[in-house]
């Protein structure tokens, strides 16, 4: 786990001091040759089973099986078919972004180059569950789907706002079995909140507006359309937003037997 826990940029080409890492492939682990594999790892907590960064693949099929854990992904490069036991292809087209259900039974199957940011949730204590269908366990996430379904949010948690309440609205589109990670869409109005501790581990994908963060040493960041950002659980920091945004989220909840839960 990251020893201080900052607001981290993601970009394509991993940190701008490290890149991306060549992978270390196990065979057993495809049904094609072996692909060239890179990653970079922007944080990762071993003793919960999250990990956030970037990764790219040249063409390769991957064994058909359980999926190792709940992912939330931005394809920015690529597209791909997640395949399922009859067949059946989900495709997911460059610029889109997805989630996939832990567990369930399915093959990646990857034509030429990709590459994505992602956040992936496999709670190492946490026995694979015995799931026999993939139907429904692999989510496109389409903006204008989900505006449709918004509803007006009642609080602004975990935002404590600074002067007037904004509006705001949320559409939760899938939720794991743990029931503790969770992919929507958000929107606000113009908004200023107080610097405080961030409760839980999120992933953004900035669709609309621009947002200031400012963390407590007076590090300030700037995330416009397009960008994508993470912001680690017990980060101190503060939103501001002079006008409307939205966003795609990934958030994964702390439980009892995380240690910073305590």
């Amino acid at each position: 786990m990251s020893e201080k826990q900052r607001v981290i940029r993601l970009e394509p080409g991993g940190a701008a001091d490290n890149g991306l890492e060549k992978m270390d492939l196990d065979p057993a682990d495809f049904q094609s040759e072996l692909p060239e594999q890179y990653i970079h790892v922007y944080y990762e907590d071993e003793d919960l089973g999250l990990s956030v960064g970037v990764w790219t693949t040249t063409t390769m099929q991957e064994a058909f099986g359980p999926y190792p854990g709940d992912e939330f992904m931005w394809v920015l490069e690529g597209r791909v078919s997640m395949v399922d036991g009859d067949g059946n292809q989900t495709r997911v087209k460059p610029g889109e972004t997805f989630c996939i259900r832990n567990a369930i039974p399915i093959s990646w199957k990857q034509e030429g180059f990709l590459r994505k940011f992602y956040m992936t949730y496999a709670d190492p204590n946490a026995p694979t569950p015995q799931i026999d269908s993939a139907s429904g366990g692999v989510r496109v996430m389409r903006a204008d789907e989900l505006q449709a379904g918004m509803q007006k949010m009642e609080t602004t948690e975990p935002l404590v706002i600074v002067g007037e309440n904004p509006v705001q609205h949320d559409n939760i589109m899938f939720t794991n079995d743990a029931g503790n990670m969770y992919v929507g869409m958000w929107d606000s109005t113009a908004l200023d909140s107080e610097m405080r501790p961030f409760p839980w581990h999120e992933m953004v994908q900035l669709l609309e507006g621009e947002v200031l963060i400012s963390e407590a040493d007076g590090s300030e960041h700037v995330f416009g359309a397009g960008d994508a950002f993470f912001i680690p659980m017990g980060t101190v920091c503060r939103w501001q937003t002079h006008g409307y945004v939205k966003k795609f989220y990934s958030i994964l909840e702390p439980t009892v037997s995380d240690p910073e839960a305590n």
